[in-house]
């Protein structure tokens, strides 16, 4: 099983601190979806989104890229909106392109996934949205979602 910490305030401080390039593992085009309106958010607050699709295509007017690893930029955190069975991948996907965190959505983490990055020095958040912890850090309004 393992390990899982909660990152401390000044973690979460640290990680929203310098202008960041986020990747967005499932990210959508749907207006409404999680997958799109957490990463708007996150853009309308300054920072770059990388949109990560197997369709490719353009999604919030940037680059969608079919895979992680096809990203040609450099990627400080790994946002991810894939289902659980899917976290190891995106946690190895994550390790190989450098990515210095990996911030599972709320129900999208797996243990193998979780345990492969924080084995390999990548920190690692689950269970907690990078929008909503914006704003509860008071660095933004936070994204207003639909119920």
């Amino acid at each position: 099983m393992p390990r899982r910490s909660e990152p401390s305030h000044e973690d979460l401080l640290r990680i929203f601190a310098q202008p960041k390039t986020i990747a967005v593992v499932g990210a959508s085009r749907t207006d409404g979806k999680p997958g799109h309106d957490i990463p708007r958010y996150l853009q309308s607050q300054g920072y770059r989104i990388v949109p990560v699709n197997p369709r490719g295509g353009e999604i919030l007017g940037e680059r969608a890229f079919e895979s992680l690893r096809d990203v040609d930029i450099p990627i400080d955190v790994v946002d991810v909106f894939r289902p659980p069975e899917d976290a190891l991948a995106v946690a190895r996907d994550a390790i190989a392109i450098g990515a210095k965190v990996l911030w599972f959505q709320k129900d999208t983490d797996s243990d193998e996934g979780v345990a492969a990055a924080a084995d390999a020095g990548v920190m690692v958040i689950t269970k907690r949205c990078i929008g909503v912890t914006h704003g509860l850090l008071g660095l933004g309004p936070g994204p207003h979602l639909r119920g």
